[in-house]
């Protein structure tokens, strides 16, 4: 072997030795970042899995006698989670499809055709996801209070009613998905929609049966996102709802606690209870929302 030869080969180590310590430091540090972001969920389905009278004893931080599901089946029944997971449908899934579907709406005008409002009409939509919650509760609040719905809602107003939270999620979310979406729409070929006019297609044709059917993954990628966003939501729950059997999945937990008695082990279950459809939702939708977070990754 040639002093030349020898020397490359040397080099070839060591530059294949730093690799392998930068992958392991990068391992370490991605296996302790997932197990810190784990480990509340972990202690909070430790702690769901004792009795309280066992934790008040031995305190949290103790090797456990037993574990069973019953404070798992006890926060089901007593706050009526049936209830309020029928109520959280009723409000997620028509917010999310209208959402989609007013976003996507504008983000083909704004993306396939040129008018001189265009750029300032996205400017609109995306610069309501910029204005914060709070600052509209008072002004808001006296709108829904004041709009009469005799015989649409339970409450006879929108104020108090699935409807009210419905159209605020709907007001909230478009403006983020009109962005990203018209952004998407923006990578597609021009000479599909030009193709198809020439041939004759209306534009409700070339929406619906061409370019929507092309955003498939960009559609379930913000469909998982809806989906959680909406589910958790608790800031409008509490301020546009007053009677509490109108109220979402996450007012249910407040029935868990007691005026002079809160059981912690109750309502870490029930806490976990909550979080499973939000599971559901993701790992059913998993492979179309990478795809859809990657898209343009290599672009260029």
């Amino acid at each position: 072997m040639t002093a030349a030869s020898a020397s490359l080969l040397r080099t070839r180590t060591r530059t294949h030795t730093r690799i392998r310590c930068a992958r392991l430091v990068l391992h370490l540090f991605l296996t302790g970042t997932a197990l810190a972001w784990l480990a509340p969920l972990l202690w909070a389905a430790y702690a769901a899995l004792r009795p309280y009278a066992e934790t008040s004893t031995k305190g949290y931080v103790s090797w456990p006698d037993k574990l069973s599901l019953n404070n798992f089946t006890d926060a089901f029944t007593q706050s009526g989670m049936a209830h309020y997971f029928a109520n959280t449908l009723l409000i997620a899934v028509p917010a999310v499809l209208l959402t989609l579907f007013a976003s996507s709406c504008v983000a083909f005008r704004v993306s396939r055709f040129d008018f001189r409002l265009n750029l300032t009409l996205l400017l609109v939509f995306t610069a309501g996801n910029l204005l914060p919650q709070q600052v509209i509760i008072t002004p808001l609040y006296r709108l829904y209070l004041l709009t009469d719905l005799p015989g649409i809602t339970t409450s006879g107003k929108l104020y108090d009613s699935a409807l009210g939270l419905v159209l605020i999620h709907v007001a909230f979310q478009a403006g983020f998905c009109t962005f990203v979406l018209s952004n998407y729409m923006r990578m597609l070929p021009h000479e599909l929609t030009e193709a198809a006019l020439v041939d004759g297609a209306s534009v409700w044709r070339l929406y619906w049966q061409i370019v929507l059917p092309l955003c498939r993954p960009a559609m379930a990628a913000l469909a998982t996102l809806l989906s959680i966003w909406i589910y958790n939501d608790f800031f409008w729950a509490i301020v546009l709802v007053a009677t509490g059997e109108n109220m979402p999945i996450t007012s249910a937990l407040q029935n868990l606690t007691g005026q002079y008695f809160t059981d912690p082990n109750l309502i870490a279950a029930g806490a976990l209870l909550t979080a499973i459809p939000t599971l559901v939702v993701y790992f059913a939708l998993q492979r179309q929302f990478v795809s859809g977070l990657t898209l343009g990754a290599n672009k260029g």
